[in-house]
C-alpha cells in the first residue's frame, strides 16, 4: 500500500475563468449520434422526434449542452458525413420542423444545442458535384472540388500518390460527358465524399450562408468535422507516410523531413491556410452574440501548441483534446497532457475541451481494459483480443470522475453514463462503416460504437424505438447496462454521472483554477481545483497497489468506486476530496 503522509505544495496550472465565465468555456456536452439515441417511428433508425422527447433525461442527468452528429440530406454512404444538402434534414431523422421543434424544446429545458458541419467535402450526390461532373474540365463548377489532370501521356495515373483515410486510393477518374476518361477528384474520405477546393471564394460564401441558415434556426454552435483538412499544401505533393487523421502519425523520418532537411508537415492537414477561413467564419458568429455562438474544431494535431493555433480570439472558441483521449493509463502521462494542455491553450486565452470517447473512436470503458501499451485499435472484432470488462468499466469511471474535475469543457459520447462497452461481436455482413469496406475488411471501423442505446431492459430493442428493430444489433449484455436498470440504484455508473456532475456545478469546478499536487508517487496524478464556488482535489490511482490518502487533502465527497475498508484509494480509482 502506499502511504502519502504530507500534502505537497501545488503547481498552479491554470487560473480561473471566474464566475461570469462564457457558457462554452465551462459548458459539459452530450454527443448524440442520431441514428442511435432514440427512433420514435419503429424504423430501427434514431431520429429528430426521438432525440426530443429523450431531452429531459440530459437535463436531469446534469449536461449543460448536446451536439448532434450529422442529420442533414444524405445517402448515408458515411453515416451522414457525407452531405447531399446542407440545409435540410434527412427524411430517415424527420423534417426542419422537427429540428425546430428539437431546438426549442432543449432550449426550454436549459440546454445548448450545438450541430455538426462537414466542411471538408460533400457527398457526390450534391447538386454542386453534378453539377462539376456535367459541367467538364476547367469549368466554374469544378472548381468548387479538387479536380486535377491526370499524370501519364494519357493521364492514366492519379495526380498525386495520396491514400484514402478510410483505405485505398485518394483520387478517382471520372468519365466524361463524351464518354472518354477525363480528370480525377480528389477524396480524402469515401469516394463518395469529393474535397471542396477552400480556395474557391463561393465555397467560402456558401458555408457563410449554412453558418446563418442554422444560426437563424437558433442553434448555439457548431462541431467542425475534419477542421485541419480544408486547405491542401499548393501544388499538391506526394506524400510516402501512411494516411492518417493525424497531422504525422506513423510517418516515418524520412517521410517528415524535405529536401532540405526541414520538417515537412503532412500536405492534406493542418495547413496554414486554415486559419483565414475560421477567422471569417468567427466574424459570422460574432454577429449572433446574444447568446454568444461557438465553434468547436475536430482537429487532430499535434503537438497541442500547435492545435491551440485554432483557439486564437478571433478563430474556434473549442477544440477537442484528442491528446488526452489518446493518454495511456499511467498517471505520469496523465499530468503531462494535462500541463502541456493548459500550457498551450492558456496562452492564447482559450479554455480546454477534454474528451474520452465519441463516435469515431473504441468506448473508453473498453478501450482502458486492453493492453495499454499497444495503439488504439479501430475497433475491435470477436476474434480480437476483448478487454477486460471489469477492469475497463471500473478505469473508465475513473477516468471520467477525474475528468469532470478538471476546469473547462467537458464532452461525454451517449451512453458512457451507462459504462457502455464497445460492441465487440457484430457480425460481419452487418458493417457499413466505409473504413471496413475500403480496406478490404482488414480495418473492422466504427460500427463498434454506435450500437442504439439501450433505454429499457425488457422493451423491445432495449426501448431504443418501438420496434424490435436496430440498424446495428445490440449486444446480448446491452440489456443490464439500460437506463431503467441503473435509474435510483446507488452505486450505478449512470448515478455516478449525475452525482460528478451535480458536484462539478455546486462547486463551480469548470471555471476555477487547477494546480497539479505533484510528489504522490509514480502512480497518482491529482489536482486541486479552486472552483467559483468550492474547492475540491481529485486524485486517481492507476497503480497496482491502494494508496492511504492524508487526512489533511481533505474529506470524501464522491468516489468513483468503493474506498478499502480502511478508507484507501483503490487502484484504478478517483476520489473526490473537499
Amino acid at each position: 500500500m502506499t502511504d502519502l503522509q504530507t500534502a505537497p505544495d501545488t503547481t498552479l496550472l491554470h487560473a480561473a475563468d471566474g464566475p461570469d465565465a462564457a457558457w462554452w468555456r465551462t459548458a459539459v456536452v452530450y454527443q448524440i449520434y442520431p441514428r442511435s439515441w432514440a427512433d420514435s417511428n419503429g424504423d430501427g433508425v434514431g431520429d429528430l422526434p426521438g432525440i426530443t422527447a429523450r431531452l429531459p433525461y440530459l437535463r436531469d442527468l446534469g449536461v449543460d449542452a448536446v451536439w448532434l452528429s450529422p442529420f442533414y440530406t444524405s445517402p448515408m454512404n458515411d453515416a451522414g458525413y457525407d452531405v447531399a444538402d446542407y440545409r435540410d434534414v434527412d427524411p430517415v431523422f424527420g423534417a426542419l420542423d422537427d429540428a425546430d421543434t428539437l431546438l426549442t424544446t432543449a432550449h426550454g429545458l436549459g440546454l445548448k444545442v450545438l450541430v455538426d458541419l462537414v466542411p471538408n467535402h460533400s457527398s457526390s450526390e450534391h447538386p454542386w458535384f453534378k453539377a462539376a461532373l456535367a459541367a467538364g474540365p476547367g469549368s466554374p463548377e469544378r472548381a468548387r472540388y479538387m479536380f486535377r489532370d491526370g499524370k501519364g501521356d494519357r493521364g492514366q495515373l492519379p495526380p498525386n500518390n495520396w491514400r484514402s483515410v478510410f483505405g485505398g486510393p485518394g483520387w478517382s477518374r471520372v468519365t466524361e460527358a463524351d464518354g472518354r476518361p477525363g480528370q480525377w477528384y480528389l477524396h480524402i474520405f469515401d469516394v463518395t465524399q469529393p474535397d471542396f477546393d477552400w480556395s474557391n471564394a463561393e465555397v467560402r460564401s456558401e458555408f457563410h450562408a449554412v453558418l446563418r441558415f442554422w444560426l437563424d434556426r437558433g442553434v448555439d454552435g457548431f462541431r467542425v468535422d475534419v477542421a485541419h483538412g480544408l486547405v491542401k499544401e499548393e501544388g499538391l505533393p506526394d506524400w510516402n507516410a501512411p494516411m492518417h487523421l493525424f497531422d504525422a502519425e506513423g510517418a516515418d523520418e524520412a517521410a517528415q523531413l524535405d529536401h532540405h532537411g526541414n520538417e515537412r508537415r503532412p500536405p492534406m492537414w493542418d495547413q496554414d491556410g486554415v486559419h483565414e477561413i475560421y477567422r471569417g467564419w468567427r466574424q459570422v458568429l460574432d454577429e449572433y452574440a446574444k447568446p454568444r455562438r461557438i465553434l468547436c474544431a475536430e482537429a487532430w494535431v499535434q503537438p497541442v501548441a500547435r492545435l491551440a493555433r485554432y483557439l486564437r480570439a478571433d478563430e474556434m472558441h473549442q477544440a477537442f483534446n484528442f491528446e488526452f483521449l489518446d493518454a495511456p493509463w499511467s498517471a505520469s502521462a496523465w499530468a503531462t497532457v494535462i500541463a502541456s494542455s493548459y500550457a498551450a491553450n492558456d496562452a492564447v486565452h482559450a479554455p480546454t475541451s477534454w474528451v474520452l470517447s465519441n463516435h469515431d473512436v473504441v468506448r473508453h470503458a473498453s478501450r482502458l481494459g486492453l493492453d495499454q501499451d499497444g495503439l488504439r485499435p479501430n475497433g475491435i472484432g470477436a476474434d480480437d483480443p476483448q478487454p477486460d470488462a471489469e477492469l475497463g468499466l471500473r478505469r473508465a469511471r475513473a477516468a471520467t470522475t477525474f475528468m469532470l474535475a478538471l476546469p473547462g469543457s467537458s464532452y461525454l459520447y451517449q451512453g458512457e453514463e451507462l459504462g457502455l462497452p464497445e460492441s465487440t461481436d457484430l457480425p460481419d455482413e452487418v458493417r457499413q462503416d466505409p473504413t471496413y469496406l475500403r480496406t478490404g475488411h482488414k480495418v473492422l471501423g466504427r460500427d463498434g460504437c454506435r450500437v442504439p442505446m439501450p433505454w429499457v431492459k425488457d422493451a423491445p430493442s432495449h426501448g431504443f424505438g418501438p420496434s424490435h428493430r436496430t440498424w446495428l444489433p445490440q449486444p446480448a449484455s446491452y440489456g443490464s447496462y439500460a437506463v431503467d436498470q441503473q435509474q435510483g440504484v446507488e452505486g450505478s455508473t449512470l448515478e455516478l454521472y449525475r452525482r460528478v456532475l451535480a458536484a462539478r456545478r455546486e462547486l463551480g469546478v469548470g471555471g476555477g483554477g487547477v494546480s497539479l499536487v505533484p510528489d504522490l508517487g509514480p502512480d497518482l496524478v491529482a489536482v486541486e481545483v479552486e472552483g467559483t464556488s468550492g474547492r475540491v482535489v481529485a486524485v486517481l490511482n492507476t497503480g497496482d497497489l491502494p494508496a492511504t490518502l492524508p487526512a489533511r487533502l481533505g474529506t470524501v465527497l464522491l468516489a468513483s468506486g468503493p474506498l478499502t475498508d480502511d478508507g484507501a484509494l483503490p487502484t484504478d480509482t478517483t476520489v473526490w476530496l473537499t
